[in-house]
């Protein structure tokens, strides 16, 4: 089971675990029409373990959201640069049966949180296929920006796609507040 790590009814983050894997893999069995053709996340047990091994490196770090117990989605900090850069790529999604209730959101909200406080990022960046209506929808209800259009900018499912590049920095969040980017 996971390590529950903070919470807010009803979505709470939980670290991902080796006994995480079997109700993953069903979830991702059950979830991949939603899925295709924006992500493509680890669905075999091999697959899962290499996810895990990334998540122990320092420059990832991901969540489960679960809803009373089940688990409803995903949230991923990438590619974590500190110094100048001071920020991170956001990947994520959700498992059919939790789409479409907010829960996205909320557990959006969580890792936010934790990459402004704790990991001390200025900036998260979300990167999403033009047409990805819902993730697009979703972004903009947490006030990230269009900062522009990257053609090419990602292999998802074998072929290089294009992405509009979406923005949110520890200003647009909380007044006054600094980064520590060490």
């Amino acid at each position: 089971m996971s390590r529950p790590l903070a919470g807010a009814s009803p979505v709470s983050l939980h670290t991902p675990g080796k006994g995480d894997e079997s109700e993953f893999l069903e979830a991702m069995a059950a979830s991949g029409g939603l899925h295709r053709p924006w992500v493509s996340p680890p669905a075999s047990q091999a697959a899962f373990a290499a996810y895990l091994d990334r998540l122990r490196e320092p420059v990832h770090t991901g969540f489960f959201l679960r809803v009373e117990g089940r688990l409803v989605g995903v949230v991923n900090i990438n590619n974590i640069v500190k110094g100048a850069f001071c920020s991170g790529y956001l990947g994520y999604y959700a498992f059919s049966g939790g789409e479409g209730r907010g829960h996205m959101a909320d557990g959006l909200r969580l890792v936010i949180d934790r990459a402004f406080g704790e990991l001390g990022l200025h900036r998260v960046e979300a990167n999403i296929q033009p047409g990805n209506l819902r993730s697009i929808a979703l972004v903009r209800r947490l006030d990230f920006r269009n900062e522009g259009f990257s053609p090419r900018y990602l292999l998802v499912a074998g072929e290089w796609r294009d992405h509009e590049r979406w923005a949110l920095t520890v200003e647009d969040r909380v007044e006054g507040m600094r980064p520590d980017c060490r």
